[in-house]
């Protein structure tokens, strides 16, 4: 379960800020622009460093779960730390470490593996399959929200709409609220937004040396 959600969130992460490039040119709308505008303001920063909130409820299935995270994106690296396990992927490698069975699970990614995530997947993640939308605007925790909404074209796909909120006097990311046709409801919203921060040089190494008596799993 842990893992599937930390995959979630980095998932929805990425394609927040990189979604805006992916709707075919021809359909240029409101919607497009504006997620236009927060992806190249994204990418003017060297790097990113997001902490977040998480929540995901279903009434039906009794489902009500809160918890925070840690996000840092630096081209194609990340460095999450969420729900008590870590994820590090230096380009390469993904290592997944998790202190409560003091076990770490190290993967080759593969770009051509369609379930295989990083930031240069999901600049084409959601390049067809989308329709995107102007959605509500109000006000929330004193900013000014516009939410984008991306709607599946497959009728086979388990999402019903993904809704994006934008800070209009920023460009930037106030949440992602994610609505499954089971009615189960995903929801990050950024509680803190820094950009090219001084990170440690090791930010996004695996140091073996820091987990001795840590099982390595070798999944590749």
């Amino acid at each position: 379960m842990k893992k599937l959600v930390t995959l979630s969130v980095i998932a929805l992460f990425l394609v927040a800020f990189t979604t805006g490039e992916n709707n075919p040119p021809k359909e240029k709308n409101a919607g497009k622009a504006l997620l236009d505008k927060v992806v190249i303001k994204a990418k003017s920063y060297k790097n990113m460093v997001i902490d977040f909130k998480y929540a995901i409820n279903n009434t039906a299935e009794k489902i009500n779960q809160e918890s925070t995270g840690k996000v840092m994106l630096q081209g194609n690296k990340y460095h999450l730390s969420f729900m008590g396990v870590t994820k590090i992927f230096d380009g390469k490698k993904i290592y997944t470490i998790v202190p409560e069975d003091e076990e770490i699970t190290v993967s080759n990614h593969d770009e051509n593996d369609t379930n295989a995530m990083s930031p240069n997947k999901i600049f084409t993640f959601f390049k067809k399959g989308f329709k995107f939308a102007m959605d509500i605007k109000q006000p929330m925790a004193g900013k000014t929200i516009q939410y984008v909404k991306l709607t599946p074209l497959s009728v086979k796909d388990k999402r019903k709409e993904i809704l994006i909120g934008i800070d209009t006097k920023t460009n930037h990311i106030y949440n992602l609220i994610e609505v499954g046709k089971n009615g189960t409801r995903t929801t990050l919203t950024v509680s803190s937004f820094k950009f090219n921060q001084t990170l440690a040089k090791n930010q996004f190494t695996f140091v073996k040396a820091k987990y001795p008596n840590y099982y390595i799993n070798k999944a590749d």
